[in-house]
């Protein structure tokens, strides 16, 4: 019998993306009985607002999941490791945002508005994981497109804000433009150069075949999610200083000719995204306007010059939220809805 309201953990409560994860289930209206938030001996003792209430923080452990139903985790992928197969263990389904289980073949990979479908699978391990920001925020905007013609090839440059390395990445953004200002040296810890005034294309590590880690899960999570691995895509990911968000351009080539406004008919109203596309009033997307939304914004679509049939398009898409915790929550609100 399907249960009116579901316990529910939250791994990772007191990082950026689990608050935002608490603040998420309370404005979707999740059926919460129970709220478990769980992190690590740090922050044991603290309390977290959810539904109007303090909640007290648990240590994650393996004894964490007893009569949980659902497991959010945010905790990354050594504590996703670690700790995600005992929830499972314990009967909760875990929808993990880590990359630990992204590529297992066994545990589906979900954007909703593309596969919700493949929620169905959890039940292989008792898994589910969530893509990567970036590959979430071109799926939602992708998947209209595909529906009209297959993509053949992909080239996606992306401009990714501080707040995806971090909370401490976006004090170092804010304290160098403070520094700037003052007339004062810049420290840099969390990335390789000043983001301040700057570009550095280099998100996560590099590889063997010269890409970045970043631009790797793009590439192999897409396809994943699609069930089509003749894609051809290859990607570009670049930090820039901006402090929430994340924008990219995309090059699209279809097996046959989609027009700009065909583009613009499957996008309108299609679910997860915003059509801004105006240029005659200056309307497009940027990722100032994209805070705080849970929609993929999409303008600047036009034909590729140098492949008929070719389109480009801009996106721009909250990685905290959509990118993130949004999207866990979906296929956690997939999951009772269909599933459990």
């Amino acid at each position: 019998m399907k249960k009116d309201a579901y316990n529910v953990a939250v791994a990772g409560a007191t990082g950026a993306v689990g608050q935002v994860m608490l603040k998420i289930l309370e404005e979707r209206k999740f059926p919460v009985a129970q709220l478990k938030p769980l992190a690590s001996h740090r922050s044991v003792g603290k309390k977290v607002k959810f539904d109007g209430k303090d909640v007290e923080v648990e240590l994650l452990s393996n004894d964490s999941f007893e009569d949980v139903d659902i497991a959010l985790f945010s905790a990354g992928g050594d504590r996703s490791l670690e700790f995600a197969p005992a929830a499972a263990e314990a009967g909760a389904v875990v929808v993990d945002n880590s990359s630990a289980f992204r590529m297992d073949p066994d545990i589906p990979l979900v954007v909703p508005e593309v596969n919700a479908g493949d929620v169905a699978l959890y039940t292989n391990k008792g898994i589910i994981a969530n893509p990567n920001c970036t590959t979430i925020i071109m799926a939602v905007p992708l998947k209209p497109l595909y529906d009209i013609a297959r993509i053949e090839r992909i080239i996606v440059s992306t401009y990714q804000s501080a707040s995806g390395a971090g909370a401490q990445a976006m004090v170092e953004l804010e304290d160098q433009v403070r520094a700037w200002v003052e007339g004062k040296d810049m420290e840099v810890s969390k990335f390789t150069y000043q983001i301040a005034f700057n570009l550095i294309p280099h998100v996560d590590v590099f590889l063997e075949n010269a890409y970045t880690k970043e631009e790797m899960k793009m590439v192999n999570e897409t396809h994943k999610i699609f069930h089509d691995y003749d894609m051809a895509i290859s990607a570009t990911t670049v930090r820039v200083p901006v402090f929430t968000a994340h924008s990219e351009a995309i090059w699209l080539k279809f097996s046959h000719t989609v027009t700009v406004e065909e583009a613009r008919k499957a996008l309108d109203g299609a679910p997860g995204v915003k059509l801004m596309d105006n240029i005659e009033e200056n309307e497009y997307p940027t990722p100032l306007v994209a805070s705080g939304q849970d929609l993929c914004l999409v303008g600047r679509i036009r034909e590729d010059l140098t492949t008929p049939g070719g389109l480009v398009l801009w996106v721009s898409g909250d990685q905290l939220r959509k990118g993130a915790a949004t999207n866990t929550v979906q296929i956690a609100e997939e999951l009772i809805k269909n599933y459990i």
